[in-house]
């Protein structure tokens, strides 16, 4: 007798549910990764990083149906929401957290949930991925609703915490998007739309935080930040709703007035003045020499859309 409780029909079956998984499968093409040189195991690992990227560009046709869905429910009101356990959760508080100081938006627009709370961020609270109820229960205590979007993001595509969320998500009428790192994944089929990037045997084998965390955070950045400029909060490709927060971030949007304008560091500085460090006031001040009061006024009447604000004093200066 080995002393081991015997296992359960249940735990026999999620092992071979697992083995079925591309994510859990042995990568037979590294089998000696151990024996090799660091240099030849930094090559490796580069060698599988690209195919994360290959994987996210086959799925762009999804992530990109997924986006104007996305930006649907955000132009009426609505918030995106990320849920997901462990590494895929901290993917989406990561993407999440970095919008407002990016793109000047409430705090409240885009929102990252793990299993487990805000002290799985640093420690493994690996329990918590397991209850359905769980991912529900946070969905509802942040009042998910029909107006706001939730991509459940997991990279085996079965994760009961995130199946649970998309399952309440759905009962509430919010748009449900199921990312997962296998083809035919449970969220995917439980969701609305499907984002499936099939990056196939970690390195080091089950490690998804390696190529599926990749995938992860390469499909995350799109979906936000095409999101965002969608929404008008980027002009061209320059960053025009930056909070100059710091001294990096108030160099940083004198030089996008710079950019945008053509002019030198000093009336970028003074037209920043003129709107209390508002770029694309000061963008508008600026090209048009419209008043500050003017400016403001303007890109609030046209949703904060600089081209569109740019449009109006042109054709109506005051």
């Amino acid at each position: 007798m080995s002393g081991q409780a015997p296992q359960s029909a249940e735990h026999r079956a999620l092992r071979e549910l697992l083995g079925e998984l591309s994510t859990e499968q042995v990568n037979e093409a590294h089998a000696g990764f151990d024996l090799l040189s660091t240099e030849s195991q930094l090559a490796a690992m580069h060698d599988e990083s690209a195919q994360a990227v290959a994987a996210v560009a086959e799925a762009t046709p999804q992530i990109a149906a997924a986006i104007d869905a996305i930006v649907a429910r955000l132009r009426g009101g609505g918030r995106l929401v990320y849920a997901g356990a462990g590494t895929a959760g901290r993917m989406g508080v990561l993407d999440a957290s970095e919008i407002p100081p990016t793109f000047g938006t409430d705090p409240a627009l885009v929102v990252g949930l793990i299993a487990g709370g805000d002290v799985a961020l640093r420690s493994a609270v690996e329990d918590a991925e397991d209850e359905a109820a769980r991912g529900a229960a946070d969905l509802e205590a942040i009042g998910l609703g029909p107006d706001d979007a939730l991509v459940g993001i997991s990279a085996s595509g079965r994760t009961p915490y995130v199946v649970g969320g998309i399952e309440y998500a759905k009962r509430v009428g919010a748009l449900t998007v199921g990312f997962a790192c296998n083809r035919g994944s449970v969220i995917g089929a439980a969701a609305d739309l499907a984002i499936e990037t099939v990056v196939g045997p970690e390195i080091v084998a089950g490690s998804t935080r390696l190529k599926g965390g990749t995938a992860q955070k390469l499909v995350l950045n799109a979906i936000s930040t095409i999101a965002m400029v969608r929404l008008g909060k980027v002009h061209g490709n320059l960053m025009v709703d930056v909070q100059a927060t710091n001294a990096k971030l108030r160099a940083r949007a004198e030089r996008i007035v710079m950019q945008a304008t053509g002019v030198d560091a000093a009336r970028a500085a003074a037209a920043l003045a003129s709107v209390d460090g508002h770029v694309k006031a000061a963008i508008l001040v600026t090209m048009t020499g419209a008043a500050p009061e003017v400016a403001l006024a303007r890109l609030a009447a046209e949703d904060g859309v600089l081209r569109d604000a740019l449009s109006s004093v042109r054709a109506s200066p005051e």
